[in-house]
């Protein structure tokens, strides 16, 4: 069973990049590859699935930019991103890059073959949304790997030995024998083995490979929590009357074995990275190859000169959203909550309220830790990738996430903030994935405001104790079939919808030429 985390899955990675499912997805995955091959490389190929969405995405939607800083051994939030690919031929590591058929069952798949002088591995993996990721396979054996653990990888010729030598051992989580194309076990632990280099003295081990965790909150033996459904929830509060703040905050404690108090410190920090992007935002932006400039400078400046209909609450909302995703599309740093793609609207919508309302610091991370529960019960029973599910998953999820937050801002109960969570992902349903100039900019920006105007709409609607009549949980199921029923052509592959319009056509054209900017 999926367990997933608050900071891992919901809110976060803290990122750079148009794409938390391309980006910063992958990444981790070539952080991976930089383990695997011990920072050592000469050459890599590449090769993506041509009936998946990474074939006609991967250069403008960040994975090229990703990948390569990750063989680099960086971090999603560096800042020499941008300008990765000169940084991999100053290393002098040369890439090719394929679109051929490997029988790849998810769109969003990964084939990478590393080399140096001495030794050649293969890595298969998926980008599963928001920034998560699994590794499917190593040196042709299927394995299981989200990036989660320590990973230490011995190969042997003699399996057996090396196995009884270390069954007994407390500090290793699980540990697989894999025979493929190399023979090794696979050992996970929630840290890296303190006797090591006895195992890499061993006649029959040829080599240790050690792969760092790429996640924040690892999984641990064993890994257990409270509930993973919103009707578990209820259940399991019966008896304590706790809010729905504080069943946040308790899930994310036993799910990564950490303190509360450390939960709230971790929110805490990404309110504050939350609340810097949209200062720069309203700032104003500037980056070379994208489509929009920074709109959100024009807004604030109409808003407060009063030429603008009276929204109050909903017009900083916008400015917020809008700021936020200039910030993204600008490759400054931002939070995937739960996407890149989808990073302004939960956000925005929940900072944008507390402000508005003058409320604490510690009230807005009370929210945030609402919206990131209710991410979990998506993320654990349906999708944030867009490849998979269209816009709905990563727009609706927000707007889902979002409006639960604002119902305990406006001093709402658990049930209300649960109805409006349910009401914004049921009016979210069916929203496709259209990127103009296959860029996440626009529609993006639209839909973020959407989002983020719908959570509050659906917030105020619970908060009158409006009925909504469906069940979260049976809602969150519906999402990911509606998804599945979504023609390919309309899941971020540049394939479909406003993406292959006659003016998008033509931006596109414009921003390989380097000849595209507008500013509004």
């Amino acid at each position: 069973m999926n367990f997933p985390s608050i900071f891992n899955d919901v809110v976060g990675p803290v990122m750079r990049g148009p794409s938390s499912s391309h980006c910063a997805a992958s990444l981790r995955i070539g952080r991976i590859c930089h383990d695997l091959m011990e920072g050592s490389i000469s050459t890599i190929e590449i090769d993506f699935d041509p009936k998946g969405s990474l074939a006609t995405t991967h250069k403008e939607q960040g994975s090229d930019m990703g990948l390569f800083g990750g063989f680099l051994g960086w971090e999603a939030h560096d800042e020499r991103l941008v300008h990765s690919e000169q940084h991999m031929g100053a290393a002098g590591i040369q890439v090719k890059i394929n679109i051929r058929d490997i029988q790849a069952e998810h769109p969003n798949t990964y084939k990478i073959t590393l080399t140096n002088p001495w030794e050649t591995h293969q890595v298969i993996a998926i980008s599963t949304g928001g920034g998560m990721i699994e590794v499917i396979e190593i040196d042709g054996a299927r394995v299981s790997f989200a990036g989660d653990c320590f990973l230490t990888l011995v190969y042997t010729t003699d399996h057996e030995n090396i196995q009884r030598y270390l069954e007994q051992r407390k500090d290793i989580d699980s540990m697989a024998f894999h025979s493929a194309d190399q023979v090794f076990l696979e050992l996970k632990s929630q840290q890296f083995l303190e006797d090591i280099q006895d195992l890499r003295e061993m006649e029959t081990v040829s080599r240790v490979k050690q792969i760092r965790p790429v996640l924040p909150v690892l999984t641990k033996k064993d890994q257990t929590v409270p509930f993973i459904t919103c009707e578990e929830m209820m259940r399991y509060n019966q008896d304590k009357n706790l809010s729905l703040w504080e069943l946040a905050v308790r899930y994310e404690s036993i799910r990564g074995n950490i303190s509360e108090e450390e939960v709230l410190a971790k929110m805490d920090n990404i309110r504050k990275i939350l609340k810097d992007a949209v200062s720069t935002g309203i700032k104003g932006t500037s980056y070379e190859d994208r489509i929009l400039g920074p709109q959100s400078v024009k807004f604030k400046s109409q808003m407060e000169s009063k030429k603008l209909v009276d929204g109050e609450v909903l017009n900083k909302i916008i400015m917020y959203v809008s700021a936020i995703m200039e910030v993204k599309s600008s490759m400054g740093v931002i939070v995937a909550a739960p996407t890149a793609g989808s990073c302004g609207a939960m956000p925005g919508a929940v900072l944008a309220v507390s402000d508005t309302m003058g409320l604490s610091e510690e009230e807005t991370v009370k929210a945030l830790m609402i919206a990131g529960l209710i991410g979990v019960f998506i993320a654990a029973h349906s999708t944030f990738a867009a490849e998979v599910g269209g816009c709905q998953a990563e727009c609706g999820s927000g707007s889902s996430m979002a409006a639960a937050g604002i119902v305990y801002l406006a001093g709402g109960n658990l049930d209300q903030s649960i109805s409006a969570a349910s009401m914004a992902l049921q009016s979210s349903l069916g929203m496709i994935c259209d990127p103009i100039g296959n860029r996440v900019e626009a529609p993006c920006l639209n839909k973020n405001v959407m989002a983020a105007s719908n959570a509050l709409s659906c917030a105020n609607m619970a908060l009158a104790d409006y009925d909504h009549l469906i069940p979260l949980d049976e809602v969150i199921e519906t999402m990911y079939e509606v998804g599945k029923s979504i023609p390919n052509t309309l899941r971020c592959t540049n394939l479909g919808g406003l993406s292959i319009t006659k003016t998008a056509k033509e931006i596109e054209k414009r921003l390989g030429k380097g000849q595209f900017y507008k500013s509004c």
